[in-house]
C-alpha cells in the first residue's frame, strides 16, 4: 500500500495540468491512466485532429473560390489517405510529447484504471495484469467523457460513423447524415461538404449551437448552407436502419414524417461524463453511473477531499477551462492538506470562452444576449456585419457579423460574438478587454490599423459608447 498526497484518476488534459501543478505544491502525486495510448480526448480524439481535418477543408474551399480572385483552377480533388496520413503525424508528435511530459513529470505515472475502494483507498487493475492499492489524502477525478448512444431504435444495428471514428476514416463517403448540430457535428458536417459529400444535418432543436444566441447560431446556419451543407431541424428522431442502398433515418415534423437516406450516418449527440466503473459509492457518492461529476467552484465535490476537473463534470467541456479547473484543484488540495484554515480559490467563469471552427467560425467569450436577460441586467447589444467591411470584402469573406454586449448601468463590455473570417482569433481582443472590465467607451479608444479584420470590432463599440 503505497501512501500519496494527490491521486489524479485520467491523464488528459486536466489531469496532467493538476498533476504538474501538485508536484509543483510540493505533494506527492501519482496520475493513474488506463487509456491504450497517452495524451488525453484533445490530442488522440478531440480539438486537434479534428482541426488538422479541417485545415484541408478549408483549403479545399479557398480553391474552390479562387475564381473569384481571377485565379483559374479546375480538377483540384482531395486524397483522403494523404489528409488522414498528415494528421496521424501531426497528432503521434503531439501524443508523444504528453507521453514523455507524464513519464517524466515530477510525479509517479502508473498505467492502471482505479476505481475507489473506500473514500480514501484506490484500487488500480493494472494495463500489465494484476492489482495494486494506494492510499490518497487528496483526490482528482479527471476521467473525461465517453460518446453518447442514444436509445434510438435500429441505430447500433446501422453501425454509425462516431467522432472517434470519422477522425481516422480515409474515404469520406458520397453522402452522410450527421445527427446533431452541435460543435462536432458542424464542424465535421463542414469538413465533409468541403470534400465533396452531400451532407445533411438532422437535429431535434429548431437552432443549431445551443448554446449560442439566436443571431449567432443562425448565421453559422447559413454560411454552411451557402457552402452546400444542408439541415433538417425541429424534428424527432424515430428510427434508423440500412437500405440496400446505404442508410437510413427516420424524422417526424409537427405534421409529418420523413426519411432521410445516404451512405453513412454520423452519430454526433454528445458525450457523456466517464463516471462509470469508479466505485463512486465506495468513496460516498449517490451520484449514478454515467452522471455528472457535481462540483463547486472550488472543484470540491460532496466528499470535500475529492475533486472533479474537465469533461466527467459535465460543466463546459472546453479544454482550456479544464486545464484551470484541474490547476485549481490541485492548489486547492495543497491548502486543504497545508491546513490553517487558508482560503480556497474559487473558478470564475465570467469569461467563458468558446469557438466552433466551421467556415464561417463562430467564437463567443463571457453572456449571450439571452443569458444577460435571465441574470436581469440591462444589457444593450450592437452588432455590425462582415458584408458591409472594407477587408472582409477585400478577402471575400461576407459571412457573418460581430457584436458586443454591455451593462447599460456601467458601460462594461459583459459578452461577445463574432462569426466570420477567423472568428476564433477575433474574439480574443474582447476576451483582453473584458478581463480588465473595459468599458465600451475605453475598448473604442485602443487604436486598430486600417485595413484589418479586426477593426470591425469599433464599430460596434461606437454604436455602444454613443
Amino acid at each position: 500500500m503505497s501512501d500519496f498526497d494527490f491521486v489524479v484518476l485520467g491523464g488528459g488534459s486536466a489531469g496532467y495540468a493538476a498533476a504538474r501543478t501538485a508536484a509543483a505544491e510540493g505533494l506527492r502525486t501519482a496520475v493513474l491512466d488506463s487509456s491504450e495510448e497517452l495524451g488525453g480526448l484533445c490530442i488522440l480524439r478531440g480539438c486537434m485532429p479534428s482541426k488538422t481535418l479541417i485545415e484541408s477543408a478549408n483549403r479545399m474551399l479557398e480553391i474552390k473560390e479562387a475564381g473569384e480572385f481571377g485565379i483559374a483552377t479546375s480538377g483540384a480533388t482531395c486524397d483522403g489517405a494523404k489528409i488522414i496520413g498528415r494528421k496521424r503525424r501531426l497528432i503521434g508528435e503531439f501524443a508523444r510529447h504528453r507521453a514523455e511530459q507524464l513519464e517524466h513529470g515530477q510525479f509517479e505515472l502508473i498505467r492502471g484504471h482505479g476505481s475507489f475502494a473506500g473514500p480514501d483507498d484506490i484500487k488500480i487493475r493494472l494495463r500489465t495484469g494484476g492489482e495494486q492499492s494506494i492510499r490518497a489524502r487528496t483526490v482528482l477525478i479527471s476521467t473525461g467523457s465517453v460518446i453518447r448512444h442514444p436509445d434510438i431504435p435500429g441505430l447500433t444495428g446501422a453501425a454509425p460513423l462516431t467522432s472517434d471514428v470519422v477522425l481516422d476514416n480515409p474515404r469520406p463517403p458520397k453522402s452522410l447524415l450527421v445527427l446533431g448540430a452541435g460543435p462536432v457535428a458542424l464542424e465535421m458536417a463542414h469538413y465533409h461538404a468541403a470534400l465533396g459529400s452531400d451532407v445533411t444535418v438532422v437535429q431535434r432543436s429548431p437552432q443549431v449551437l445551443s448554446s449560442m444566441d439566436r443571431d449567432v447560431a443562425d448565421a453559422v446556419q447559413h454560411g454552411m448552407e451557402r457552402h452546400g451543407t444542408k439541415f433538417v431541424l425541429g424534428c424527432k428522431i424515430l428510427s434508423a436502419g440500412r437500405s440496400p442502398r446505404g442508410k437510413w433515418v427516420r424524422v417526424a415534423h409537427d405534421d409529418r414524417e420523413e426519411t432521410l437516406e445516404a451512405e453513412e450516418i454520423l452519430l454526433a449527440l454528445g458525450r457523456d461524463p466517464a463516471t462509470a466503473g469508479l466505485g463512486l459509492g465506495a468513496a460516498g457518492f449517490d451520484t449514478a453511473p454515467g452522471a455528472a461529476l457535481a462540483t463547486s467552484d472550488t472543484q470540491q465535490t460532496s466528499v470535500p477531499h475529492i475533486f472533479g476537473a474537465g469533461d466527467v463534470t459535465g460543466e463546459l467541456e472546453i479544454v482550456h477551462i479544464a486545464i484551470e479547473q484541474g490547476e485549481i484543484a490541485a492548489r486547492n488540495a495543497a491548502r486543504l492538506l497545508r491546513g490553517g484554515g487558508e482560503p480556497l480559490e474559487t473558478i470564475d467563469y465570467r469569461l467563458r470562452l468558446f469557438a466552433v471552427f466551421t467556415q464561417p467560425e463562430a467564437a463567443m467569450v463571457g453572456l449571450t444576449e439571452r443569458e444577460a436577460s435571465a441574470l436581469g441586467m440591462d444589457a444593450a447589444s450592437a452588432t455590425h456585419p462582415f458584408d458591409d467591411h472594407g477587408k472582409s470584402l477585400v478577402q471575400g469573406k461576407i459571412d457573418g457579423f460581430v457584436k458586443l454586449i454591455a451593462d447599460r448601468a456601467t458601460g462594461e463590455l459583459v459578452g461577445g460574438a463574432v462569426v466570420g473570417p477567423h472568428a476564433s482569433e477575433l474574439i480574443h481582443e474582447v476576451v483582453v478587454a473584458m478581463r480588465y472590465r473595459a468599458t465600451a467607451a475605453e475598448f473604442l479608444k485602443i487604436p486598430h490599423y486600417h485595413p484589418t479584420l479586426s477593426e470591425i470590432w469599433t464599430y460596434p463599440a461606437e454604436e455602444l459608447a454613443g
